[in-house]
């Protein structure tokens, strides 16, 4: 008796963590606009409506910011690791950042509090 009972608790535990991970790491809103930081000053505020190409230097190096359909990436980047060109085109979510070049891209506008934001 005392087995079934255990069995139905953690049966149910499982169920509430999996639906609150499901809830928690649903796809947030689409960002309207982002921000990029370069060496933490505000250089540009880019509308992700209007497919563009944008160069940002410093001393720190370069990267090439595309916005395209909606979406926004890093496409080049000479940093030696490159995970900032790992994370593809985003429409929201956490930062787009390049250690390396000190580089920052932020989403704005009306998107909601994701799973990885918290």
């Amino acid at each position: 008796m005392k087995t079934k009972i255990w069995i139905s608790l953690i049966g149910l535990l499982l169920a509430v963590c999996i639906a609150l991970s499901l809830w928690l790491f649903r796809p947030g809103q689409p960002a309207d606009s982002v921000t990029v930081f370069s060496d933490g000053q505000k250089l540009y505020v880019l509308s992700l409506h209007t497919d563009q190409t944008l160069t940002v230097r410093s001393a720190n190096g370069t990267n090439i910011i595309t916005v395209q359909n909606g979406k926004i990436a890093v496409t080049q980047a000479d940093c030696p690791d490159g995970h900032c060109m790992a994370r593809g085109f985003c429409d929201s979510g956490a930062q787009i950042v390049c250690l390396p070049n000190r580089l920052v891209i932020q989403f704005s506008g009306s998107q909601t509090i994701d799973g990885i934001a918290g």
